[in-house]
């Protein structure tokens, strides 16, 4: 009885440290991402619209890719947005790059990111933002004259927030992010806690930490079933940082996770195809497994 009282106390002590040290930015994430969502997210949009009528040539896939970083829509709902993007005239590279990055960030997930120190919140929005410019400069070089992605069917979808009250529409979309991402940031932690306590440190440093390109190959193939959710997912990054996992190690998971999330690549598969959604995949790997090695080469 004795042990398992000391072993609930080490656990509660564990969970209170590190519930303390993320809760805040889970609660930033939430204002500032319903705010974005609410009061910023059409006029995003359109400016992305507008580029559609300047010959930008190139330099619009960076302009995407930082776009995609900005919007606060998940992929079910920017695959839509993208349909209609594409019927006003928005190239399928600028495409590409602006779903890249939206799949992989938003400006919620940035403040979540931030728990985990200033490195890694830039290794995650610079390793995003060259995500975005990759995708679309592949697709402008090897899909210049034809077309990579599939819209046909897509309208674009009435958003949530109606209610005619602003106070209201912030506060039930802030609702809505609260119902879908806390029971994730919850878990997230408890398994966080779990580890610290009982996977020695001495495990996580020969398996993630170090340059070797081992342990971003093994942080980048366990980001494939551990991603259900960005905000569940910092907890487990932090105290896997906390016990010696590589810089690298955690770019690569931080890309793999949200880029091969079950529901994106359901949404994905239909606009892409069979063939082009191998690509993807492909893609994405081994870009993750080439940021992991450059970033543990470079910090």
């Amino acid at each position: 009885m004795d042990l398992i009282r000391r072993e609930a106390v080490y656990l509660w002590y564990y969970f209170t440290i590190q519930f303390e040290q993320i809760f805040p930015y889970w609660v930033l994430g939430m204002l500032i991402g319903s705010a974005i969502s609410v009061f910023l997210k059409e006029r995003l949009h359109g400016v992305f619209r507008s580029l559609g009528e300047k010959k930008l040539g190139i330099f619009g896939i960076f302009i995407a890719s930082l776009l995609g970083i900005a919007s606060p829509l998940c992929m079910y709902g920017t695959i839509p947005i993208a349909a209609s993007f594409s019927k006003s005239g928005i190239k399928d590279d600028w495409l590409a790059a602006f779903m890249m990055s939206s799949i992989l960030l938003n400006p919620q997930l940035i403040i979540y990111s931030a728990a985990l120190g200033t490195a890694a919140l830039i290794v995650r929005i610079s390793s995003c933002f060259i995500g975005g410019v990759t995708a679309g400069l592949l697709v402008r070089i090897f899909y210049k004259k034809k077309p990579f992605f599939n819209f046909g069917g897509f309208d674009e979808v009435k958003g949530r927030d109606t209610d005619p009250n602003l106070f209201l529409r912030y506060l039930k979309n802030l609702w809505r992010n609260i119902r879908a991402t806390g029971l994730y940031f919850l878990v997230g932690i408890v398994l966080s806690v779990l580890f610290q306590r009982y996977v020695p440190t001495e495990i996580m440093t020969e398996v993630f930490g170090g340059n070797e390109a081992w342990g971003v190959l093994m942080a980048a193939t366990i980001g494939v079933p551990l991603y259900a959710c960005g905000g569940g997912t910092i907890p487990l990054l932090q105290g896997w940082l906390w016990d010696g996992m590589s810089l690298g190690s955690a770019a690569a998971f931080m890309l793999t996770g949200p880029a091969t999330k079950i529901t994106n690549l359901g949404a994905l598969k239909i606009v892409l195809g069979i063939k082009r959604f191998a690509l993807y995949i492909a893609l994405v790997v081994l870009f993750a497994l080439a940021t992991g090695l450059v970033v543990n080469l470079i910090l």
